[in-house]
C-alpha cells in the first residue's frame, strides 16, 4: 500500500519534531547496533538542538521532514556537495540520513524519498548520489533494488558499536 507523502523543508519551528522523529525512527531500526540497545552516542551526535541548529545553518545541508497527511513519518538529511569516490563536490550529492518510522515502512515512503532526493540531484546537475548502508538488514536490498551499486566498504564511525554490526557499504547511483 502506497501512501501520499510530502517533503517539508526544515525550519526552526520544526526542530523539535525533527529531533523526535529522528530519535524514534533511529531507535526503532538500530538499537541492535549498540551494547544494551543504548543509542545515546548516536543521538548525541545527530539529534540534539545544538547539532540540528548547526546542520540547519549549514548551506551545504538540506534537511527535510517526510509527512503523510498530518503525520510526520520520517526525515532526510542531504549534503548537497561532497567530494566522494572520484567525483568532485559539484558532481556528487550525499544522502546522510533517511529515517522512516517503522509503522510507515513498506508503504512506498522510501521509494518516494529516493525519487525526491534524485530530483534534487538532477536540479543541481549532479552526476551521482551516494549513501551508506549497513551490510546486514533490509536497507541494503532496498537500495540495490533502486539502482544503487556498492562501490566501497566502510564502517560505522563510532567505537562503541557492536563490532560485528559495524560493516557498511558505500553505495552510488548514477544520475
Amino acid at each position: 500500500m502506497n501512501i501520499d507523502i510530502t517533503f517539508q523543508e526544515l525550519t526552526p519551528a520544526l526542530h523539535d519534531i525533527y529531533i523526535k522523529t529522528g530519535i524514534t525512527s533511529y531507535n526503532q531500526h538500530y538499537r541492535h547496533l549498540w551494547p544494551n540497545g543504548d543509542t545515546t552516542t548516536y543521538i548525541e551526535h545527530s539529534f540534539t538542538k545544538t547539532i540540528l541548529e548547526e546542520e540547519d545553518n549549514n548551506k551545504n545541508s538540506a534537511l527535510y521532514l517526510i509527512k503523510s497527511g498530518i503525520d510526520y513519518v520520517g526525515l532526510l538529511k542531504i549534503t548537497l556537495h561532497k567530494n566522494i569516490k572520484g567525483l568532485e563536490a559539484k558532481d556528487a550529492l550525499y544522502l546522510d540520513k533517511i529515517y522512516i518510522l517503522k509503522e510507515f515502512a513498506g508503504k512506498g515512503v522510501g521509494n518516494k524519498s529516493l525519487k525526491f532526493v534524485e530530483s534534487i540531484a538532477k536540479k543541481r546537475s549532479k552526476k551521482a548520489i551516494f549513501l551508506e548502508s549497513m551490510q546486514k538488514g533490509p536497507a541494503l536490498p532496498f537500495y540495490l533494488k533502486n539502482d544503487f551499486d556498492i562501490v566501497a566498504e566502510s564502517t560505522v564511525p563510532f567505537k562503541n558499536v557492536i563490532e560485528e554490526e559495524k560493516p557498511m557499504f558505500l553505495l552510488k547511483k548514477m544520475i
